[in-house]
């Protein structure tokens, strides 16, 4: 979803579940949620939510790549101190 909408951008920023998304949006930030805080507990059951908003096999599949690799490369960035301020802040001098 592309949008200027300040104030849906500022609800979802504080918290995507009181934000007034549609239900296609809501399942797929759910999952993603899930995803995120423990994969593990995803079932055939999680996929189905999605299924039944409409999602296909290729969007779930897409929807997990992406969250994951977000996940992934936000850890990596975490780990290196990107975005944590200047580089002789976190790094040791050459």
């Amino acid at each position: 979803m592309v949008t200027l909408d300040e104030k849906l951008v500022g609800s979802l920023r504080e918290d995507y579940a009181n934000a007034p998304l549609s239900e296609q949006d809501r399942a797929m930030l759910d999952y993603v949620a899930q995803l995120t805080r423990d994969a593990t507990r995803l079932t055939p059951q999680d996929h189905d939510k999605l299924r039944a908003v409409g999602f296909d096999d290729t969007a779930i599949l897409q929807i997990t790549l992406i969250a994951s690799w977000f996940n992934y490369i936000n850890r990596v960035a975490d780990a290196l101190g990107v975005g944590r301020g200047k580089r002789e802040d976190w790094y040791p001098p050459e």
